[in-house]
């Protein structure tokens, strides 16, 4: 189904699509491909929204900043400086994080109005990012795919090519309450991730390029515990990259019975406990599980690169599993 959802300042529409399947809604807008709410039910059989989302297209226009459910590129998390080299070249881009780039700039892909068409059991999403679009080389063409399969889980998958060497690294922003997105505080989720190690950073977040062990610090979450707060950072997931999606989280909450499970073929996982959100939710209100390449890959060669060639098709694909227990 799709209908207006608002209209922007000049004039563009903004579409919202709703999907359905095996008790699962989820609704999408054409504004920053936002997931604006995901239905699913809790043991009782009572459903409820668990992703924080904004009532109406003006929300999301006055609090842009924490990227409520949103696309996020062309460079997801933090690009030191906001420059790189590439092939014997320094690309200067928008800082807009302080010094630093984030999130792919000011204008970066959760503030384009996607095109969107309709496929089976699901969307598909494109834009075109120009090239020095917030500084970055090469014309862009994205395409990513919201579906839901027959157990209800949503599945995201990306795609992109470009005309000229650059870096890509693309993921969702949703936030995550499973006790329903207006309950308050989610500090007492349990959280499970498999990797044993994260990358640790700065005050400004950068990594240091260590690669640190998790065992005896608070960023073990190998057994699942309450994830509690003060989490902003990138967990390097044991699988590594792979080419089809690898399960590597669950959260659960108790109370609800509800279980999300996070499967992927990124290497890295952005653990955001929302401490910084702001009206109309408060710090803490969700958790944000960003799969993607880690911060700063661009200036890090001992990462796992992110360099997207002529010729090359950029792939990525994370589920979002939904159950009770």
């Amino acid at each position: 189904m799709n209908e207006l959802f608002g209209t922007l300042s000049d004039g563009t529409p903004v579409h919202r699509w709703t999907l359905r399947r095996a008790g699962v809604r989820v609704r999408v807008l054409s504004y920053g491909g936002i997931v604006q709410d995901v239905e699913v039910p809790d043991r009782d059989g009572r459903t409820g929204n668990v992703a924080l989302g904004l009532p109406d297209l003006d929300g999301y226009l006055r609090h842009p900043e924490p990227f409520l459910g949103a696309l996020i590129g062309r460079y997801a998390n933090r690009i030191a400086g906001a420059r790189f080299p590439l092939d014997g070249f320094t690309y200067a881009l928008e800082p807009n994080d302080g010094p630093n780039s984030l999130h792919g700039g000011e204008r970066g892909f959760d503030k384009r109005v996607w095109d969107v068409t309709p496929v089976e059991h699901g969307l598909r999403l494109t834009l075109v990012a120009g090239h020095g679009e917030e500084g970055f080389p090469g014309r862009l063409k994205v395409s990513v795919t919201y579906t839901l399969d027959e157990r209800g889980a949503l599945a995201i998958a990306y795609e992109a090519v470009t005309d000229a060497p650059t870096h890509v690294n693309l993921t969702n922003h949703s936030y995550w309450n499973l006790a329903g997105s207006n309950s308050g505080s989610a500090a007492g989720h349990e959280l499970r991730i498999a990797a044993s190690r994260y990358t640790p950073s700065g005050a400004d977040l950068i990594p240091t390029g260590e690669l640190a062990d998790v065992a005896g610090t608070r960023f073990d979450f190998r057994e699942a515990r309450k994830t509690g707060s003060g989490y902003d950072d990138n967990f390097v997931l044991d699988k590594g990259v792979t080419a089809a999606p690898v399960e590597v989280a669950e959260l659960y909450e108790p109370a609800s019975g509800r279980v999300l499970t996070v499967a992927t073929t990124e290497p890295g996982m952005q653990l955001y406990t929302a401490d910084h959100i702001t009206e109309p939710f408060a710090p803490g209100d969700g958790i944000a599980l960003e799969t993607q390449h880690f911060p700063d890959s661009p200036n890090r060669p001992e990462f796992p690169s992110t360099v997207l060639r002529p010729g090359e098709v950029f792939h990525s694909e994370t589920v979002y599993g939904f159950s009770v227990r």
